[in-house]
């Protein structure tokens, strides 16, 4: 017989787990517990209140200078399980050396045992859509699960020991993520963590001013590797026809080149189809036959009336420099400086690569430099943040007087944002992170938590002095410790039960390992460390302010009873 659902059983169910007897606070065997750890806290707290407050005020002045000593970052790593591999080689640097070298770099890191599998690339796609130099190398890295790694491995040590394993001449490296490369490399066209564009109008002037600022930078520490781009450094094959020349054989200059496009450039003829795959047929003369100068030099050239003469005959044939690539940004001519960086933070960095740049390096009338990169995108965040913290304070104040009614109830309330503020910094500073955006996030989400958390306090209190005050018992200190004492200990337990359901969210956070789990840990480890010291803080300091507040009332009120005895 299938089962039905009756909604009586259901309450059946619900009645015979969850009801029973209810116990009074001061019977409840967890309350008491809570209770006798508590009053001594609130007691002491009553009895130097002025002690306890300036003891607050210590401890937040003391974590002021913590947090300036945290660095700054735009956003943690996302720890992708791939690394992206990009060096980028000095011009000149010939097919057959490149590929060497490449072969070379994917067997080092295929001896990692967290390396899964290796794939690297170098040069140019045949397409438009594809500006890297010819000499970038881009290895894709797949990673094993965490599991598989050594014992005590991290990302950053993996990087740092695949750096230290791979440093070739003239091959500077750059560790990144694949996702994120290509943000950064479509929204800056930087592929580093920080880079800086130099703009001038002469591309040689752009080049020096490079090569300057790498061996600048190369001293700051926490630099693992600069590359400036040789921008003017292009070495090419010139080959000028010489008109008369040509002329004497009766060729033309459009003979010359077809020629030079056909037997040296390659020249597709057909089409090969393999199944789905399409290959093209392309016909040149051999590489022995157009690898130097000499070999091109005897390149043949069938003249009209069917002699073959050789190409240096008619033509001017040298080794020459240029542009390798032409940037243009905002009108002027462009180069880029790739920096590497790691085992610090982004912010600090950067304020000491420009202060050494700026002290070291005189720019001439119209060059500039601009720092980008993902420094750019932590100023943006920078502005964005300074606008949108204050904004929230704001809007808490507002909720918090329209519920309160109460300027000084909702300043004692705000007293929660300094208050997790020291949790949050320490245990920012103990963890080794640094302020971001995802951080920034944990402590606007504090602010919120805080509120929520103070207003409770603060509403018990309330509860237990206008009880007292409506019973006409309100005329003495004792009658208000006594009242602060019975709002504070009495209601202990649903102020833990508060505490403990966001604790109880947020701590497993800190033992995620999966994609994405940094930035996840970023913005629970501030609200974890908040939470904590505001409610500590709450539970000891909100009964001595709330005591130096009524106590100034409940002495007037004495005052006001005694003039109005006969």
């Amino acid at each position: 017989m299938p089962f039905t659902f009756r909604p009586r059983w259901l309450a059946k169910v619900a009645n015979a787990v969850l009801v029973g007897k209810i116990h009074r606070e001061e019977k409840h065997p967890l309350s008491r517990v809570l209770m006798w750890m508590y009053q001594p806290v609130v007691e002491f707290a009553l009895r130097f209140k002025w002690l306890v407050v300036l003891a607050a005020a210590a401890v937040v002045a003391v974590t002021v200078p913590v947090y300036f000593r945290l660095g700054s970052e735009f956003m943690p790593p996302l720890n992708e399980g791939v690394l992206l591999y990009m060096p980028t080689a000095l011009p000149g640097l010939s097919v057959t050396e490149g590929t060497r070298l490449l072969h070379l770099q994917d067997k080092i890191l295929k001896e990692f045992p967290e390396v899964q599998s290796v794939f690297g690339t170098i040069g140019r796609a045949n397409t438009p859509t594809d500006n890297s130099p010819m000499g970038m190398v881009n290895t894709t890295i797949v990673l094993k699960p965490k599991e598989q790694w050594r014992s005590g491995m991290t990302f950053e040590k993996l990087v740092a020991e695949m750096d230290r394993a791979l440093q070739f001449p003239g091959f500077p490296n750059t560790w990144t993520m694949p996702i994120r490369n290509r943000l950064d490399m479509l929204l800056t066209g930087v592929k580093t963590v920080v880079g800086i564009k130099i703009s001038g109008t002469d591309l040689t002037t752009i080049q020096k001013l490079g090569e300057e600022i790498e061996t600048i930078v190369q001293g700051v520490p926490g630099t693992r590797s600069v590359y400036a781009e040789r921008v003017a450094q292009g070495y090419f094959t010139d080959i000028r026809v010489d008109r008369e020349k040509a002329a004497r054989y009766g060729l033309t200059v459009g003979d010359v080149e077809e020629v030079i496009e056909s037997a040296i450039g390659g020249e597709n003829i057909t089409r090969t189809i393999e199944g789905r795959e399409r290959y093209p047929v392309n016909v040149r003369y051999e590489r022995g036959l157009r690898s130097d100068l000499d070999a091109l030099r005897r390149v043949l050239v069938a003249t009209p009336s069917g002699a073959q003469i050789p190409l240096g005959q008619v033509a001017d044939i040298r080794f020459a420099t240029g542009p390798s690539m032409i940037r243009d940004e905002n009108g002027l001519l462009a180069g880029y400086v790739y920096i590497d960086m790691g085992g610090r933070d982004l912010g600090g960095y950067v304020k000491d690569a420009r202060a050494a740049v700026e002290s070291k390096l005189p720019l001439s009338v119209g060059y500039h430099l601009t720092w980008t990169g993902q420094y750019e995108y932590k100023q943006r965040a920078e502005e964005r943040l300074a606008l949108v913290v204050p904004v929230t304070l704001l809007v808490i104040l507002v909720l918090l007087y329209m519920n309160t009614g109460s300027a000084v109830e909702t300043g004692i309330i705000l007293l929660a944002v300094p208050f997790s503020a020291v949790g949050a910094i320490w245990l920012l500073y103990g963890l080794g992170y640094n302020m971001s955006i995802a951080v920034w996030v944990g402590l606007i989400a504090l602010m919120g938590v805080d509120a929520e958390t103070g207003v409770f306090m603060l509403l018990y209190l309330d509860l237990a002095y206008k009880e007292m005050r409506a019973g006409g018992r309100m005329k003495s200190w004792q009658d208000l410790k006594e009242a602060i004492v019975h709002g504070a200990v009495k209601r202990v337990r649903p102020k833990f039960m508060t505490v403990g359901v966001m604790f109880m969210g947020l701590v497993p956070i800190m033992w995620s390992t999966g994609t994405g789990a940094d930035v996840m840990k970023r913005i629970a480890a501030p609200m974890i460390g908040g939470i904590f010291t505001s409610f500590i803080m709450e539970l000891a300091v909100y009964p001595a302010i709330y005591a130096i507040w009524k106590g100034y009332e409940v002495r007037k009120l004495a005052k006001m009873e005694a003039s109005n005895l006969p």
